[in-house]
């Protein structure tokens, strides 16, 4: 069932942009031919997005997996070369203070004292087998019995005046090889494969005591590569793979030297595949649900972006109109137009989802060229025979990027009579992107007296630029700032500061969202003209707003002086 959920979510959308294109003539077939390619280049870069959605979360299962074994496999060499450095480092501790016991007694070599000596240090030693009086490179008397003890050639002599003879030429009773650490004419011997007698988990662990004046072994066992050593430089320790073993070295604090401990890479892999057994599939699992999800929010993204072509052509949207209030006088002088769209099915789909999908499929302005279609047949009559009132048009983006807003607005005003007092464009920040282009529009706009304001303000990241750089004649409050008017919260300050500045640039303000008597009593104390909110009024059909303009202007006149002749309708000055 998941295979075929996930065939149908790539399929579907495959199926739809595959079909072959008729031909078009003309403009209109230019943009058909526009509109498929950017269907093909959405779903191209959908069925890129959800391939690595797909093979994502295995891959990082895997390095996971890696990681895990790594540090597992690190641990575990750690261990041992840690081990083999302590026994070390006791071996040289115990043979050097043997060794200056005997140089500081005073004793004469090979003397009884001398040799009573020696056989207390042997006996109190746990990594020395004896201890001797050497000359001419044989240790003629020890704390052993018997004849005389050969060292053999020596190995090697260190900076310290330590010299090391790794083959002593003779056999313990058990058959372990002796090596011998001689310094101020006394030497101690030592079995070779004690610093390195310690218990493994893993077969096949090479192990070894480097010296690094050297660079060779004093004690080994396995593979060792003397070149090692130069992954170590003058850091305390290292660990590393070579290709072949992971390699772990840690120096000596003590000794000029350091342990070496090495596992086959394979042991490696091994652990690696049996971590990946466990992490892989649920990656895998991970990513098939991941893949889904963005190929079913894609399919959902084009059915909704087919949707909205339907619902244009079957003139789906309608306007919903929320009052505006001048605080002085409390009467309604105009209203923003906001899209609404019931789909075919009769549910309303928010504009927070159709918005954004007309946006990135280059719908939107075709949503713009609805919305001023609407105004001009809901409300044109009214305008045209009411100059103080005004509707509020929201812009998109887009719309900034041509002049071609400037003529669908002088169309709309000569079908219906409307004065430009009777329009105010609302266009968000992120409609000021390209300042050039958008100083351009607003020129044009300006040219013809429409009024322009800026929305949503202080919920971007460049308003203040916005407002220095753009003629600009409103200032819309966002409705986030509203809120917390009276309510102690730190923004609750920001909206002086707003207030403020807007007088300081000479714009006039409306606030948006005010929901009670205290806010709007806040705002008009400080200079605020228009507010919009459910304070006063919904949003609804255009009648209702239409209707509280008319019942102030009739309160208007009943305040006035009665004339002595029958004039024309007096109407407010302009209403923004």
């Amino acid at each position: 069932m998941p295979g075929l959920f996930f065939a149908r979510c790539v399929f579907t959308p495959l199926a739809i942009i595959a079909q072959p294109v008729p031909a078009q003539p003309g403009i209109a077939g230019l943009a058909f031919q526009g509109a498929i390619m950017r269907r093909q280049l959405t779903f191209g870069l959908t069925l890129m997005l959800a391939l690595a959605a797909l093979v994502l979360p295995p891959w990082l299962a895997w390095r996971e997996a890696e990681r895990q074994a790594f540090d597992a496999e690190t641990a575990l060499t750690l261990g041992y070369a840690r081990d083999v450095l302590h026994r070390t480092d006791e071996t040289g501790r115990q043979a050097l203070a043997g060794i200056q016991a005997l140089v500081h007694s005073g004793l004469p070599p090979c003397s009884n004292g001398a040799r009573e000596l020696m056989r207390e240090i042997d006996l109190t030693s746990t990594y020395l087998q004896a201890i001797g009086y050497v000359r001419d490179g044989v240790m003629v008397c020890s704390s052993m019995t018997g004849a005389p003890v050969p060292l053999g050639a020596m190995s090697f002599r260190t900076s310290r005046d330590v010299e090391f003879y790794l083959d002593v030429p003779i056999r313990t009773t058990y058959g372990h090889p002796l090596l011998a650490m001689a310094k101020d004419g006394y030497a101690v011997l030592i079995h070779r494969d004690l610093p390195l007698d310690i218990w493994t988990d893993v077969p096949d662990v090479s192990l070894a005591m480097m010296h690094l004046e050297r660079r060779r072994t004093s004690v080994q066992r396995g593979h060792i590569d003397p070149a090692w050593l130069d992954r170590l430089g003058k850091e305390t320790g290292a660990t590393f793979s070579d290709g072949r073993y992971l390699v772990t070295i840690t120096r000596s604090q003590h000794f000029l030297t350091a342990a070496i401990a090495a596992t086959p890479i394979s042991h490696l892999n091994a652990r690696t595949r049996e971590i990946a057994m466990r992490l892989v599939p649920a990656g895998l699992f991970a990513g098939l649900a991941a893949a889904a999800a963005v190929l079913l929010l894609a399919r959902q993204q084009l059915s909704l972006v087919s949707s909205l072509r339907v619902g244009l052509r079957r003139n789906q949207f309608f306007l919903e109109y929320q009052p505006l209030i001048d605080l002085r006088s409390g009467h309604c002088v105009g209203v923003e137009a906001l899209l609404r769209w019931r789909d075919g099915a009769g549910e309303l789909v928010s504009p927070d989802i159709f918005i954004p999908v007309a946006e990135s499929s280059g719908l939107i302005g075709k949503l713009t060229e609805r919305v001023i279609e609407l105004v001009c047949n809901d409300a044109g009559h009214f305008l045209a025979s009411h100059p103080g009132f005004h509707v509020a048009i929201n812009l998109s983006p887009a719309d900034l990027r041509s002049t071609a807003i400037v003529g669908m607005l002088d169309r709309m005003m000569a079908r219906s009579g409307a004065l430009p007092s009777n329009v105010i464009v609302e266009i968000t920040e992120r409609g000021f992107v390209d300042k050039e282009k958008a100083r351009e529009v607003i020129a044009a706009l300006h040219a013809r007296g429409i009024e322009v304001a800026i929305d949503d303000f202080g919920t971007g990241y460049s308003s203040l630029s916005y407002l220095e750089s753009l003629d600009l004649d409103f200032l819309k409050i966002d409705r986030s700032f509203i809120e917390s008017i009276g309510t102690g919260a730190p923004t609750s300050q920001v909206v002086s500061h707003i207030i403020g500045m807007a007088h300081n640039l000479e714009l006039r303000m409306i606030a948006e969202g005010v929901e009670n008597h205290e806010q709007a009593a806040f705002l008009r104390v400080r200079g605020v003209g228009y507010a919009q909110g459910w304070l006063f009024g919904h949003p609804g059909r255009f009648e209702h707003a239409a209707n509280l303009h008319r019942a102030a202007l009739e309160s208007r006149a009943r305040c006035l002086p009665q004339p002595t002749h029958a004039g024309p309708e007096a109407e407010p000055g302009q209403g923004g």
